[in-house]
């Protein structure tokens, strides 16, 4: 049985308000392409379909259609589950409508476990899958307590006892597989992956994951990666596009998963190509060397963060011109060396406080010196501060 495995599709995402659809069109339609060259037999999704629990209109659109496409009319499983970007109703809403093409959506955790028919393989896979499961969502109370380390016991104690709960119902005749969008201890993580308890409370250790799974197919943490002390294969498929400028020179992948009854899964990947790849330019001379860049075509098809340093501010007209030479431009941010290396040179020094005031006022207006009124004023308001402060201590 081949199986594909991809997560974190964050439909309706935008960088910064642009937006990200057609990148993601394009790789719905490369996923498209990948599945029916490999010949693959049941498609995983491990949750965050969505990049919010209200997605606009078109991203819905989007999903119904990749689905479509990709059971190719009941021939082939689709199974999808909830993350935590998804609303668990929005994602299970239509379980019924397409349950007759070969698709399942789950959206709220439970130990329900999927038995899955895999016509192209005349084999089964019993799937055990687990929505994003919060305290919420799982409608419990962990742990009374307040401690962040008694709620992350009783967290992993408790996932772990759900995946138990599910494996006993996996068979040495069918593929065992379970699916998850959690964080797993150990993980590299990135920005994008907001607003997840990395390093908080909801974790889940390796050796909760069921070792009875042939396969553990993860959503959650965008760098594709597999799991370090897991006692049976289990992987991240990653992001299929680059979503923060700290994934900048991710590569992106989707997993594929060989397997048979009883045997030993062999996981490899396949690399990606869609989308735009999201790049850092430091321009240390100036900005002619920025439009040397752009005269060369460098990253002509990239979104760019720009750090550009600088002796003055830039124009409007310099700005507009930037963006007109590069529409991948996302931000443009001025680094100004002599005027950090004179700050450090402040804190280097004794100075008072009505000093670091005036060198401040003269710094932020371009050259202005703070009149003898102002300097006063700024003075009584600190030691109001401190008055309020010492009244309410």
């Amino acid at each position: 049985m081949r199986i594909l495995h991809t997560a974190d599709w964050h439909l309706g995402r935008t960088l910064e308000g642009r937006s990200r659809l057609p990148e993601q069109e394009q790789f719905i339609d490369e996923l498209a392409d990948i599945v029916e060259k490999e010949k693959i037999d049941v498609v995983l999704m491990a949750g965050d379909v969505f990049d919010s629990v209200n997605p606009p209109a078109a991203a819905e659109q989007l999903f119904y259609e990749s689905l479509a496409r990709l059971s190719d009319k009941g021939k082939r499983p689709v199974a999808v589950i909830a993350g935590n970007h998804d609303h668990p109703e929005r994602i299970s809403a239509a379980a019924k409508l397409v349950a007759d093409y070969g698709i399942l959506l789950i959206g709220w955790p439970d130990t329900a476990v999927y038995r899955i028919e895999v016509p192209t393989r005349n084999e089964a896979m019993m799937l055990a899958p687990l929505p994003y499961p919060s305290e919420s969502r799982l409608a419990e109370l962990l742990s009374k307590e307040h401690s962040e380390i008694s709620l992350r016991d009783r967290y992993d104690e408790r996932i772990r006892h759900l995946f138990a709960t599910m494996a006993a119902s996996f068979s040495e005749k069918t593929v065992n597989v379970a699916m998850s969008h959690i964080y797993v201890a150990g993980g590299s993580t990135s920005d994008s992956e907001r607003p997840i308890e990395v390093g908080g409370a909801y974790t889940v250790s390796a050796a909760s994951l069921p070792k009875q799974a042939q396969y553990v197919a993860l959503g959650h943490l965008h760098r594709p990666q597999d799991v370090k002390r897991a006692e049976t294969a289990a992987r991240y498929s990653g992001s299929p596009l680059a979503y923060s400028f700290s994934e900048a020179g991710y590569a992106k992948s989707v997993t594929i998963v060989d397997v048979k009854p009883g045997e030993t899964a062999a996981v490899s990947e396949i690399p990606l190509s869609s989308g735009k790849p999201l790049v850092r330019w430091r321009a240390t001379e100036g900005i002619a060397q920025v439009y040397r860049w752009c005269e060369e075509g460098k990253d002509a098809s990239a979104w760019i963060d720009l750090e550009i340093h600088l002796s003055q501010p830039l124009s409007m007209e310099e700005i507009y011109r930037l963006r007109k030479l590069h529409s991948g431009f996302v931000h443009i941010r001025p680094v100004f060396p002599e005027k950090e290396e004179h700050i450090e040179s402040d804190r280097r020094e004794q100075l008072s406080l009505e000093e670091m005031f005036r060198r401040f006022y003269e710094r932020q207006t371009g050259g202005g010196k703070a009149d003898d009124e102002l300097v006063r004023l700024f003075l009584e308001l600190v030691t109001e501060q401190e008055e309020e402060g010492e009244t309410e201590e």
